[in-house]
Formats: structure tokens, sequence, C-alpha cells
């Protein structure tokens, strides 16, 4: 099996990265390339951008047919261009944000740590939309998303003190909110007493057992 992953970031390095932790999450069951978005910003991180990027991924999709890949995985967490692809293509189409919140298991209590204020709108409507009042919301760390990208000590560590808040919150599983921040996740997996959801993994599971269906 071969899935495509698209990065709505232009950060091409942000895209292999990317790629990497879905090959890992596929192990011998799919094997991963990924394609990053023409234009826009490197990181996401206002409502704008993330209204501009489903454009542009919604107008890749051509270029996805020619690939011709098994499953395509969106990877930013707000799915940007996600209803798009799915009307467009004709192999199934996951996004990792719906992944997560599809994968936080049932009548959990569910947060979303994330770095991005400027995106806690539409985060909290996608919140809502997948899992109804159980949703606790958004927490952030201070600081800036491009700043904090930057290092990724700081961003570790910021994004543990956001996972503690949310915790003390009520949360009893908390997904990272950005295909960014996957690396950082994986590193928060066993010092949080609450499930953690990596949004990667979950959207390479999610597109192997939708194609298997």
């Amino acid at each position: 099996m071969r899935i495509l992953l698209v990065n709505p970031n232009t950060n091409a390095a942000t895209t292999a990265a990317m790629v990497a932790i879905a090959g890992e999450a596929a192990g011998g069951r799919a094997t991963v390339t990924g394609i990053t978005a023409p234009s826009g910003p490197p990181l996401i991180t206002q409502e704008d951008a993330l209204a501009a990027a489903a454009l542009t991924v919604a107008g890749m999709a051509d270029e996805i047919a020619a690939l011709a890949p098994d499953a395509v995985i969106v990877s930013a967490f707000g799915d940007p261009g996600l209803a798009g692809l799915r009307r467009a293509l004709s192999m199934p189409v996951v996004g990792i944000g719906e992944a997560a919140f599809r994968a936080a298991p049932a009548g959990y209590p569910v947060a979303v740590v994330t770095t991005t204020p400027d995106l806690v709108t539409s985060i909290s409507a996608m919140g809502r939309t997948y899992r109804g009042d159980s949703f606790l919301g958004v927490f952030l760390p201070p600081g800036d998303p491009v700043t904090l990208m930057a290092d990724a000590s700081a961003l570790r560590d910021a994004l543990h003190g956001a996972c503690c808040d949310a915790v003390q919150a009520g949360a009893r599983a908390i997904i990272i909110g950005g295909g960014p921040l996957a690396s950082a996740a994986r590193s928060l997996r066993n010092v949080i007493p609450a499930r953690l959801v990596e949004p990667i993994p979950e959207a390479v599971r999610l597109a192997i057992s939708v194609s298997a269906s």
C-alpha cells in the first residue's frame, strides 16, 4: 500500500519529518511519501492562512491523482483541503485532525494542546463537531509559535506545561494539535498522565483501515 502525505505548510523539512513519523507508524503495512504545498506560509498560524491552504491543497488534486497513491493524508491539524480532495479523488483521503479526534477513547474528556492561539476558534469547532460535550478546549503554552518551533527543547517544555494544564482541567486524552508538532509530541509519550494522541500515526492507521474496508 502507498500512502501520500500532503503538507499544507510550505516547509519541506517539516514534510520530511512528518513522512518519517508516518513511515514508522505504517511499519511494513505501507510505504509513505510526501509532497509539500507550493505556496503559503512555512507554518500555518492564522485562520486566513488556513483558509488559503484549503484552496491550495484542493488545487493539488491533479498532481496527487497523477502520483496514484492508495490513500492520502492531509497533514495539518485543521485538515485544510480535506473536503476538496475527497470530492476530486477516488482514493481515501483522511486528515490528521479528523484521525486524532476519532482515535481518542470514547467517553474520555479530550483536550487539544497546540501553539497557535489564532487557530483556537477553528480547532474548537472541530473539537465540538467530533467530540461534543467531551471536548474540554484548547490549551496553549506562552510564546510565539514560530519562535517555539525553532527551538526543539523549548517547544517540548512548552507543550509539556500546556499538557499539565489540560490534565489539571480534567483531560484524560490529549491531542497534540499540529503536524509540525509531531516530533515534539513523540517526546511526551511517557511523561503525561493522560492518553497522548499523536495525529500523524493515527492518520496512518485510519488510512490503512479505510483502504482495507
